[in-house]
């Protein structure tokens, strides 16, 4: 209904507007939010060229970031000496002991300090590598989880810092890449200068390891893959132990951290990654993908975002 003259009692004319028009401008722009809302959300098909360049952007802002948080050497010791504290109190200081134990064995040590220098880096990048081609509706939001992981740990390296074992004071810790000369670590020798060696609490080794771990079970089909995933935050847990790079309970903090990152992820997305479609709409309105043949779960719509009704 439009505006309507209505003849008062003095014979003067009063323009009445009907409730309707004003009410339709707010409920058009609220739709039109929401329907950009759902284009954000949306699994579309990631560029090749756009990711290359976000993770090599946000790594390099992570290091960054990280080697810039001030080391705070008397503060990350002090911390040390209470959690290791606090485990003795529970029964579950077995660092020291596991950290021994393995350095007896130099094959294994070294095996695992090559590990701790390398993994940490490939499984993580093989994994992305893998969603991006095999399920790209389900990248972007098991992507959103390792970045949100990942800068969630950053405020807990400023926060809290902590030296890790071998660093620590009156203890009996053994610094493995230190006594075997292993190569490739920024843990220590002449590259512990370009790396902050007071950032042990959460441990993103850990973060990242369960991250892959996780979407591989959750995703991969053959049962030895889901099997590996889940071994392979486990082998990662005995490594950092090992290595004397971290206490168990700075594993800890890696799964809070990855707790947060999911938690993120499902805010956005409305649902856990993998649950999201596999494929996703091209350009030409087909769905893309290298799988020819897509189970029905697969194929279900995206969640609508949770204000619309």
């Amino acid at each position: 209904m439009g505006e309507s003259h209505v003849k008062t009692q003095e014979g003067r004319s009063a323009d009445t507007t009907s409730p309707h028009g004003d009410e339709a401008s707010p409920e058009a722009e609220r739709k039109s939010v929401l329907a950009k809302l759902r284009t954000l959300r949306s699994p579309r098909r990631p560029r090749l060229w756009f990711e290359i360049l976000l993770i090599a952007v946000s790594y390099w802002l992570y290091s960054l970031v990280r080697n810039a948080v001030p080391e705070q050497k008397a503060a990350a010791l002090s911390n040390a000496d209470w959690i290791w504290s606090v485990e003795k109190s529970m029964g579950l200081a077995f660092e020291e002991s596991v950290n021994h134990a393995v350095n007896a064995a130099t094959w294994l040590i070294v095996a695992m300090n090559y590990y701790y220098a390398t993994l940490h880096f490939v499984i993580t990048i093989g994994v992305l590598i893998w969603l991006f081609r095999r399920h790209p509706g389900r990248y972007a939001a098991a992507r959103l989880v390792l970045f949100a992981t990942t800068a969630v740990a950053l405020l807990g390296y400023y926060l809290y810092p902590l030296a890790p074992p071998r660093l620590m004071s009156g203890e009996n810790f053994i610094d493995t890449v230190m006594l075997h000369q292993t190569w490739g670590s920024m843990a220590s020798g002449n590259l512990k200068n370009m790396s902050n060696q007071y950032a042990a609490m959460p441990s993103m080794h850990i973060g990242w390891s369960l991250w892959c771990g996780l979407t591989i079970f959750a995703l991969a089909s053959a049962p030895w893959a889901r099997i590996l995933g889940l071994l392979y935050p486990a082998a990662t847990l005995v490594v950092i132990v090992a290595t004397a790079n971290h206490f168990w309970l700075d594993a800890v903090g890696g799964m809070v951290c990855l707790a947060f990152g999911f938690a993120v992820s499902y805010a956005w997305y409305g649902s856990l990654p993998n649950r999201l479609p596999k494929l996703v709409p091209s350009g030409r309105g087909h769905l893309t993908g290298l799988t020819a043949s897509v189970p029905a779960r697969d194929r279900r719509p995206v969640p609508e975002p949770s204000g619309r009704r």
